[in-house]
């Protein structure tokens, strides 16, 4: 209906959704000319760039599925997914060839690999690829005659989860379910025609939201965005008239804090949907100061990206301050579009008293809930035991239907909008020679929503630093999942040896 209207921005490039379209297709007949077919896998190690956009709906229109990598995980589990997936092709940014190469030596997947060069990128790194991405799309039919899923349940993407224990779980996203979400997003975050979105959610987090896909919808504009930096940040939204973005309270914390001279006027009130935390009392004011609506969302990977929201009343604002705040901490309730939100004891499946005190599981239903774990029958029959879809978080419900969180039954730290498992930390710091003990819980913090805090009990005799221990673990994880804080100390136990973190949580507040 807009074929002339900006689709893309990205630095000094433009594109209109016909050129969009185009490049689409060809990208589209390009791989389905190297035997990209139904349920086929195409990894891509992209930034938020316009190739990221093209291959949402370039892969699906070969009827295969995308599988968006984490650009911040090491190359042990990038091999892994590439090789449970079974991956036919890799697209992949020069900025992460280093990672990628060496996973590609690590795994058995032997994929045609292909090199993406962005004018915007110029960090250098190496081709490792088997042709260019732009000598590829060329290549396409740009009237390619694409078709529609065999059946709304076919896979359309694959998402990796960060890996509670052990290896990562393959969540796979239909048709059905991405269509849903991606119009819901159009209601919840109260998108007129043609918005214009900043890309500052990766888009390899459940495939951005599925706002790649909502764009098209409200004939809307991406905003690309290599690196979330405030002055980049302000400069998009004064210099394009930014409407929408969305992030982890690590992007509000990087806007309130950007310098005089980082800053720029906002051309209107704009909207930011922030998931993880619920944003303290203090940051809502100075984001609404500052010219933000905050929408406070909340999901996860199995449901799409997120799926409840705290619908705010305007009766609300007349409450007193702790009066808001404790609304404001709640997660909320369910979108339009999932059917089945609820709090429900795990074993029995009977759901708790509407009373905000009665703890159960949070658990949820509908179509934008995943199709399952790829080649993981067992942990997808437990995920939907009794029916719903398990959450693993611990909450209650309020007489209004207001749902909110109190505990992460899998003791899962949220950092800056990553997941990051206690229980791999743990292992990593076991695998020390000095190391006795050792219990990690998430400690606050006003920047990243949550790190890692260590708690340690050396062997006798033994002896380790802080810092020696985070150097060892920077050798074994993430960068992102390294412990800042370390404390040498008893670790409080139960009669039967269990380790008692509810109380170290409260210890690690004070660090």
């Amino acid at each position: 209906m807009f074929p002339d209207h900006t689709a893309i921005i990205h630095g000094p490039l433009r594109r209109s959704y016909a050129e969009f379209y185009a490049r689409t297709r060809r990208l589209a007949s390009a791989l389905a000319s190297r035997g990209i077919k139904r349920g086929d896998t195409v990894s891509v190690m992209l930034a938020n760039t316009p190739a990221a956009l093209e291959c949402h709906y370039g892969v699906p229109m070969t009827q295969g599925v995308l599988n968006t990598l984490n650009t911040r995980l090491d190359a042990a589990i990038i091999a892994f997914s590439l090789d449970h997936a079974e991956a036919k092709s890799v697209i992949v940014d020069r900025e992460f060839s280093k990672v990628m190469k060496e996973a590609l030596s690590l795994c058995k997947a032997k994929p045609l690999v292909i090199d993406y060069d962005d004018p915007e990128y110029s960090g250098g790194g190496e081709r490792i690829g088997d042709i260019d991405y732009e000598a590829f799309v060329a290549a396409g039919d740009a009237d390619y005659r694409w078709a529609m899923p065999d059946d709304e349940w076919d896979a359309i993407t694959l998402n990796y989860t960060s890996g509670t224990t052990g290896d990562p779980k393959g969540v796979v996203y239909h048709h059905r379910g991405a269509h849903l979400l991606a119009m819901g997003n159009v209601i919840t975050c109260r998108m007129t025609q043609h918005p214009v979105y900043l890309w500052t959610l990766p888009m390899f987090h459940c495939n951005g939201w599925c706002f790649p896909w909502t764009l098209s919808i409200v004939a809307g504009t991406h905003v690309c965005l290599r690196t979330v930096r405030a002055a980049a940040m302000f400069d998009a939204i004064h210099q394009h008239k930014v409407t929408h973005l969305c992030g982890a309270p690590i992007v509000m914390a990087t806007l309130l804090n950007a310098t005089e001279a980082e800053k720029k006027p906002l051309p209107h009130v704009v909207n930011f949907a922030t998931a993880a935390a619920p944003p303290p009392e203090a940051v809502l004011a100075a984001m609404k100061s500052a010219g933000f609506n905050v929408t406070h969302v909340y999901g996860l990977t199995e449901v799409y990206g997120p799926s409840v929201v705290n619908e705010w009343h305007d009766a609300w604002d007349a409450l007193p301050g702790p009066e808001q705040a404790a609304k404001k901490a709640r997660q909320g309730v369910r979108y339009p579009v999932l059917e089945g939100l609820a709090v429900r004891d795990p074993d029995t499946m009977v759901p708790v008293a509407r009373d905000g005190e009665s703890m159960g599981e949070v658990m949820m239903r509908g179509n934008v809930v995943m199709k399952g774990y790829l080649k993981n029958k067992a942990a997808t029959a437990k995920a939907f035991a009794g029916g719903w879809f398990h959450t693993g978080d611990l909450g209650v419900i309020y007489p209004d239907g207001y749902v909110q969180l109190k505990d992460r039954s899998k003791d899962i730290i949220i950092s800056g909008g990553e997941n990051i498992s206690s229980i791999e930390v743990e292992d990593a710091l076991y695998k020390h020679p000095a190391v006795g003990a050792v219990a990690v819980v998430a400690k606050p913090d006003d920047k990243w929503g949550e790190t890692p805090c260590a708690f340690v009990e050396l062997k006798p005799g033994a002896t380790a630093s802080a810092d020696e221990l985070q150097q060892w673990c920077k050798k074994h994880l993430a960068d992102y999942k390294v412990p800042r804080h370390f404390v040498f100390a008893d670790i409080p136990k139960t009669s039967t040896g269990k380790i008692q973190k509810f109380k170290l949580r409260d210890v690690a507040k004070g660090v």
